[in-house]
């Protein structure tokens, strides 16, 4: 999403969401600045978070997050939106079959 990034992440028991997020937002920080040499700011403060305790809110949330960028008025279909988990693994197992064709 433009404006925002879902993640649905496992974290082991001994990282917490808290350390888990600065990582997340410190490393691609680091990386943006590094290799685009942006300087600005990319993260807003804080996060929302939701306890996935089960495969059926598993797949609520899954699905919220295919579904966001249609309701987003971003793409038209599930999987066209080009930053989405779909979009992504078809386009690495693409590129994946191309290269075992050589």
């Amino acid at each position: 999403m433009p404006d925002h990034v879902h993640l649905l992440i496992t974290l082991e028991k001994s990282m917490t969401i808290e350390k888990a997020m600065q990582l997340i937002k410190g490393r691609f920080s680091h990386r943006l600045s590094k290799e685009f040499n942006f300087l600005g700011e990319v993260w807003q403060r804080g996060y929302s978070e939701v306890q996935i305790l089960n495969k059926e809110s598993f797949e609520q949330r899954r699905n919220y997050i295919a579904n966001n960028p249609i309701k987003a008025g971003l793409a038209s279909a599930r999987g066209l939106y080009p930053f989405c988990f779909e979009s992504l693994a078809r386009t690495k197992a693409e590129s994946q079959q191309r290269h075992s064709k050589t």
